[in-house]
């Protein structure tokens, strides 16, 4: 089993990637660790214990990280998406918390856990990338403890809260600066350009409702998200940005990437948290590759994740 740590800010799609990674047995689930994002991060904690019950995974720790940008104060919630508390308003619907927060900060359970580890751990930031840019910097030595970091967003052809930019990115450029044009751990990013194309359908969420206990609490989460996608891209489904990256998290290689160097707008014009991936395709670049997904099988990815979460 690869050992794996998800950083998260949940959210509906968050949601649906920590019940993914429960239930694949290909992973060892060693912590859940929060970030601010789609809602505070008193939110995000509260909903990450509230599915980790759901799901049966009280062995799982969970710790809160980063309430705010590395920099620069944000403002913007998702919240007109993912509802107040982050779950469509539905968050009391999922069981109570089966464990505490533990005491940690996120950035220090995630090095406690790289030190103890006796193999490569796999770390999935499908939130801001601030925890993450901050363990980096903290504790450079646990860098090759690292085997993969896989993380939602971005998007070569422009973002979903601007023009330019992806909500994940535009939340704390410098953090994804940091972690995907400066650092060297081997990073996979799966942006929007690929996430919008995995969108479900309506037939493949009614699966989801006629299922067990796990996939009807997913299932009341979803009315609100199906509908802005409705409304936004012209879909009867909706689209799961982080389960997708949990999937290559878990099954590497099920999605199809191409190395492109990295650049993230970090100015404070329109074009703040834009990512700029360079797919001219040189042999050499002077700069740090990471591999971007672009292509997957889509009909096999909405299997792999739905029959996980079937059981």
């Amino acid at each position: 089993m690869t050992p794996l740590i998800i950083d998260t800010d949940p959210g509906i799609d968050d949601a649906f990637a920590i019940a993914l990674a429960a239930a694949s047995p290909e992973v060892d689930l060693l912590a859940v660790t929060t970030v601010f994002g789609n809602v505070a991060l008193s939110h995000t904690t509260a909903n990450a214990l509230r599915l980790l019950a759901l799901c049966g995974r009280p062995d799982v720790p969970v710790a809160a990280g980063a309430d705010r940008p590395l920099v620069h104060p944000t403002v913007h919630r998702a919240s007109t998406v993912h509802g107040n508390d982050g779950l469509s308003g539905a968050a009391d619907t999922l069981p109570a918390a089966a464990h505490d927060v533990d005491g940690r900060h996120a950035v220090e359970l995630m090095a406690d856990l790289l030190r103890q580890a006796t193999e490569p751990v796999t770390i999935a930031p499908i939130g801001p990338l601030t925890n993450v840019a901050l363990l980096l910097a903290v504790h450079p030595e646990l860098k090759p403890k690292i085997g993969r970091i896989v993380a939602m967003g971005g998007g070569a052809k422009g973002g979903n809260t601007t023009a330019a930019a992806e909500f994940n990115v535009w939340s704390d450029p410098e953090a994804a600066h940091r972690v995907l044009a400066e650092e060297d751990v081997p990073t996979v990013l799966v942006p929007l350009d690929l996430t919008h194309r995995c969108a479900v359908d309506a037939a493949w969420l009614d699966r989801l409702a006629a299922g067990g206990a796990v996939a009807k609490g997913l299932s009341a989460l979803t009315p609100s998200y199906r509908e802005t996608y409705r409304r936004v891209l012209g879909v009867d489904g909706m689209v799961l940005h982080d389960a997708i990256a949990l999937a290559e998290a878990i099954s590497p290689g099920i999605l199809r990437t191409t190395a492109c160097p990295i650049e993230v707008d970090c100015s404070h014009g329109p074009g703040r948290g834009a990512t700029i991936i360079d797919q001219r395709g040189y042999v050499e670049s002077p700069r740090r590759l990471i591999d971007v997904a672009f292509e997957a099988d889509t009909a096999e990815l909405g299997e792999f994740v739905l029959s996980r979460i079937l059981g």
